[in-house]
């Protein structure tokens, strides 16, 4: 029988763990999250060979009859189920520590692709009764939660698209992953960052900026040192009075 727990007040120290990072194509976006403690990349653009973390190509894969061989929804799962099973077990140096996702917008393409293989269709709407959407929403939910209930910091990486108003001229920027699927994936995340790249070449300068957070969080509550530089970074993820604070605090010990 499950005991409840007392009626109390709790003051949580909250830390983010779960990151949607979106920018223009080469505005840092990976590189800013491959510094995160021990990260596995969950590739789909095809330049792991350009990074410096351990990764895992994650794509569909057809048979010589064009039936759906290795399934992008399968090969998901399986990582989940290493991740919780197999990482715990390894010395803590071979523990991976942080997940990256990137993109999550090929990722939603792969997810959608390998229903429609499996069913033998061309699009999610060609199977009856709306069946291939709820199939998909399903699949999509349950690999952001899994993600979210590992010990883990997860990283969602997006592209960004730009808009211009015809009418006047005003171009804004947004993800480039589709509503429907950022709301799923935004929702079980803490903090949005945009990455931005001013300038080219050599010359290019780098800056990320907070865009939405779950809540206020306090400096002086991240307990691992190399995410608090990560996120000192970027603008307006403290209060200037609450970095001033910790600094203080340093300085006085």
């Amino acid at each position: 029988m499950i005991s409840l727990p007392k009626v109390q007040t709790l003051k949580p120290k909250t830390q983010p763990h779960n990151f949607f990072i979106w920018g223009a194509t080469m505005s840092g976006k990976s590189y800013f999250a491959s510094y995160f403690p021990n990260p596995l990349v969950l590739n789909t653009d095809g330049n792991s060979e350009q990074g410096s973390a351990p990764s895992i190509q994650i794509r569909n894969i057809r048979g010589e009859n064009g039936a759906l061989k290795q399934s992008a929804i399968k090969q998901l799962d399986d990582i989940i189920t290493a991740l919780q099973v197999e990482n715990p077990k390894r010395p803590e140096n071979q523990q991976f520590k942080t997940i990256i996702v990137d993109v999550i917008d090929d990722v939603c393409i792969q997810i959608e692709q390998a229903i429609c293989l499996d069913a033998g269709v061309q699009a999610l709407s060609d199977i009856p009764y709306g069946k291939g959407y709820a199939m998909f929403n399903t699949a999509l939910q349950q690999f952001v939660m899994d993600l979210k209930a590992l010990p883990m910091n997860v990283i969602y990486i997006s592209r960004e698209l730009s808009i211009t108003d015809d009418n006047t001229g005003v171009t804004t920027y947004e993800p480039s992953l589709k509503t429907k699927y950022y709301n799923i994936v935004n929702g079980n995340c803490d903090v949005v960052i945009r990455t931005k790249k001013i300038g080219d070449g050599q010359n290019a300068s780098y800056f990320r900026e907070v865009k939405a957070l779950r809540t206020m969080y306090n400096p002086a509550n991240i307990t691992d040192h190399r995410i608090l530089q990560l996120l000192e970074s970027c603008s307006g993820m403290f209060k200037k009075e609450d970095l001033e604070k910790l600094q203080q605090k340093k300085e006085s010990k």
